[in-house]
């Protein structure tokens, strides 16, 4: 089954889980795209800094704070994923009714821990 993810607070800075995930996905044979408040390249992943209206996104990998999230609501929704990924730091009750209402599965949860017990 094609996975394909948005990592959402993408980073160019190889410290960063948000970075660290695009690598593990994609050697894992996932197709990513990425969005971030900076331009760059992650490996072969562009990081986008417009709201770009990918088709056929299953997962959204979170890497923002809830503060961060609010302004992304409407733009994550509207991809209408399969599921979104609250990554640790990331939870946001308010996030998870919007996606109930819409029937998008969400999970607390961490990336790189589903990539690496097989559950991703």
């Amino acid at each position: 089954m094609d996975k394909k993810t948005l990592i959402m607070g993408a980073s160019t800075n190889p410290d960063r889980y948000a970075n660290i995930a695009i690598k593990k996905l994609r050697a894992n044979g996932i197709e990513v795209v990425a969005f971030g408040i900076k331009a760059g390249i992650v490996g072969d992943v562009k990081i986008d800094t417009e709201r770009i209206p990918y088709e056929s996104i299953h997962t959204v990998s979170l890497y923002l704070n809830p503060k961060h999230q609010k302004q992304y609501y409407d733009y994550i929704l509207n991809l209408n994923p399969k599921r979104v990924i609250f990554n640790p730091g990331t939870e946001n009750p308010e996030f998870f009714n919007l996606l109930e209402n819409k029937g998008i599965a969400h999970e607390l949860s961490c990336t790189l821990v589903l990539l690496s017990t097989n559950q991703y």
